[in-house]
């Protein structure tokens, strides 16, 4: 008696949780629409092709030429450690593309699901490496 109680519980659980698993899912689908469509702008913005940033690999490479930094970086990107030291040198050179200091790029990295919308559907302009 007492496991079918147990799998009663459970199964109860499982519908109770069926609304809350669809509104997290509805967040987070529009949460990456967000941010695609984010990093799409800021590329658009820097006359580079939009979809360039849905592309793995590839928007990164766009984003070195953005950054102004030379493109063989790419294979830095690879390097366990070196990456991260890379990742910040870079982000901190495309926030100066778009005339923005090393504060908006801290906002970049830590805060990029604000300060990438803001970018985008600002008014910042790309001003060349």
């Amino acid at each position: 008696m007492n496991n079918l109680f147990s799998s009663f519980i459970l199964a109860q659980e499982a519908v109770d949780a069926g609304p809350i698993a669809s509104v997290v899912m509805v967040l987070y689908l529009a949460f990456i629409v967000l941010m695609i469509a984010s990093m799409w702008k800021v590329f658009t913005k820097a006359g580079k092709p939009g979809w360039a940033s849905i592309v793995p690999i590839y928007n990164v490479i766009v984003m070195l030429e953005i950054a102004g930094k030379p493109i063989w970086w790419i294979l830095l990107f690879f390097i366990p450690l070196v990456n991260i030291v890379i990742a910040l040198l870079v982000v901190i050179d495309f926030a100066k593309a778009f005339g923005k200091g090393t504060g908006y790029a801290l906002g970049l990295i830590f805060l990029g699901f604000i300060f990438y919308p803001m970018l985008a559907f600002g008014d910042a302009q790309y001003q060349g490496a």
